[in-house]
């Protein structure tokens, strides 16, 4: 049982901006917020969405992409500050909470069933 406190404390923690829905096996471009010196830029990630752990104010999602041939996977937290937005290009149907099994794959044996581009 999650006390009124905890409760508080985490809506407070959530992001103000509302995402657009998305799920497991989607491929989705995040667009985050980095820092550099005393310049502020905003760098696009996309990439298949293959997990999502955690509930609340904690939450992560794990994107994985192929970048110059290697498979490439970054977490980000879903409420940071730092994420400016969260845009779905292409919904995919998995029937798995985690598709870690497409690290293993390559080519056309790594793309999801029902993938709309």
């Amino acid at each position: 049982m999650v006390s009124d406190i905890a409760k508080k404390i985490d809506a407070e923690n959530r992001a103000k901006i509302k995402h657009p829905p998305f799920k497991i096996g989607d491929t989705i471009k995040v667009a985050v917020k980095f820092k550099e010196g005393d310049k502020e830029r905003v760098q696009a990630y996309s990439g298949i969405l293959i997990a999502r752990k955690g509930t609340g104010a904690s939450e992560t999602m794990t994107v994985r992409r192929v970048s110059f041939g290697e498979g490439v996977e970054r977490i980000f937290p879903i409420h940071s500050p730092n994420i400016v937005s969260i845009e779905v290009e292409a919904s995919g149907r998995a029937r798995r909470a985690k598709l870690y099994y497409l690290r293993k794959r390559t080519g056309k044996q790594a793309r999801l069933a029902g993938a709309e581009a």
